[in-house]
């Protein structure tokens, strides 16, 4: 029986097409996939804990795949070769034991993403957040955010024609802060929808132009029409910066 572990790495999305592997694209999957076949010397596949869309990133991201090698977290060596191995953009930070079921992705209890909207130009930023001329509302913005927390059903941001079940998400936090001239947004959940972020935050960008206001944010939700809400906000701002998981899933 194979051992089954959970890698965390960090990763730059900007030159992958997401996390996913895709047929002629790069992804972040298949570069990790081939690295740890490599160094294992047995074929690896990994299962992440979501899909994240081309270009964005993660600070924070766990991945679970099953090896014949025992007790590889007791490997000090294997994170650094693994990190000689991968490219600059993408890091391994850690590598733990858990139980034959665990699963990276519905093992987790909550994911946290952050925003980041650049109030000024900045090069350095440029592919890590959204720069945007003109002031916003960031107490209108966080009146809008409270709205998150008043449903369930997120349709209203959702890509449209996705494979998925439900569009009911739980969203235990949501908050706009500035960082400097940054603003950034963190949004906690269970689970996220596809383009979800990404479109929460381009129509809270309307809010805090005046566009709309809280109310009508809260109409936008409960409509459960894509087409209500704005635009989705690009993807370099985002990232995945946070995954929970039961203390019970990690072994020693």
């Amino acid at each position: 029986m194979k051992t089954r572990y959970f890698i965390f790495l960090s990763y730059k999305g900007t030159s992958y097409h997401g996390w996913q592997v895709q047929p002629d694209s790069p992804t972040v999957q298949e570069t990790l996939e081939k690295s740890l076949s490599l160094l294992l010397g047995e074929k690896i596949e990994t299962t992440g804990a979501g899909r994240t869309d081309a270009g964005v990133h993660a600070s924070f991201f766990c991945a679970h795949f099953d090896s014949s090698v025992l007790n590889l977290q007791n490997d000090k060596n294997l994170k650094f070769r693994l990190n000689r191995f991968l490219p600059k953009d993408i890091s391994v930070n850690d590598i733990r034991k858990v139980r034959h079921d665990a699963n990276a992705r519905f093992s987790a209890l909550s994911r946290t993403y952050k925003y980041y909207i650049s109030t000024v130009k900045d090069p350095f930023k440029e592919d890590l957040s959204w720069f945007l001329y003109g002031e916003l509302d960031l107490q209108i913005m966080n009146l809008a955010s409270d709205e998150l927390l008043k449903h369930t059903d997120f349709t209203s941001f959702s890509r449209l024609h996705t494979d998925v079940k439900t569009n009911n998400c739980r969203i235990f936090a949501a908050e706009w802060t500035r960082e400097g001239p940054m603003l950034v947004f963190t949004i906690r959940a269970d689970r996220f929808l596809r383009n979800m972020v990404r479109a929460i935050v381009g129509t809270m960008v309307d809010a805090g132009r005046g566009k709309i206001s809280p109310s009508m944010f809260a109409g936008i939700i409960a409509s459960r029409n894509r087409s209500s809400a704005g635009i989705s906000a690009p993807a370099k701002g985002l990232f995945l910066t946070d995954i929970e998981y039961p203390p019970e899933v990690f072994l020693k």
